[in-house]
């Protein structure tokens, strides 16, 4: 048999047989595909390891509130650390995001990132990326380091963030909701 032929048959095999074993391949061949070729090559594009994370807690909800009702039940800590409601106001995901959302990254140098930016950042505390608001941001010669909180959290992290901790992440820019709930509910079925 040539190669081309061979070639035909493998095309056919994945393409046209309704079998269980082309069905199990072509799960094996989308899995390779996305995990080693489409979610690289979306992170270079993007400049960060982490193109695409799965929001798996509910530290950045707002329960559903408007910005004006959510700010009234938070603002004695935001007003206390300079924040206002007009800062909220500009900030991107000003209205939070909730558990199984995806977050869509941007990789961002670390002298770029500001306050009421949502940084993703590694923690060894944890076996998944945080995803919390910058609320602080401080310069020394030591580096840079990021003070984040969740905007459903009573206060803020912590542990400051370094710049080790998001070389490979970066700030959210986009929001898919609910998609990450099939991540939730593949990782907690293994889990069991």
């Amino acid at each position: 048999m040539s190669f081309k032929e061979t070639l035909k048959k493998i095309w056919d095999f994945i393409w046209h047989d309704n079998s269980i074993w082309s069905w199990i391949v072509n799960v094996i061949l989308a899995f390779v595909l996305v995990k080693w070729v489409i979610y690289p090559a979306i992170g270079i594009i993007f400049s960060t390891s982490f193109p695409i994370v799965a929001v798996v807690s509910e530290s950045m909800e707002h329960n559903g509130l408007d910005l004006d009702t959510w700010w009234n039940q938070n603002k004695q800590w935001y007003s206390e650390n300079g924040f206002t409601k007009d800062d909220f106001k500009e900030y991107r995901f000003k209205n939070g995001f909730n558990k199984g959302d995806i977050m869509l990254l941007r990789g961002k140098e670390p002298k770029d990132i500001k306050r009421g930016d949502v940084l993703v950042y590694e923690t060894s505390l944890y076996d998944n990326p945080v995803i919390h608001r910058v609320v602080g941001v401080e310069n020394n010669s030591s580096g840079m380091f990021f003070t984040t909180k969740g905007d459903n959290n009573a206060g803020p992290d912590n542990r400051v963030v370094t710049e080790e901790q998001i070389k490979r992440t970066g700030t959210a820019y986009a929001r898919i909701p609910l998609l990450g709930w099939i991540k939730i509910i593949f990782v907690e079925t293994l889990r069991r």
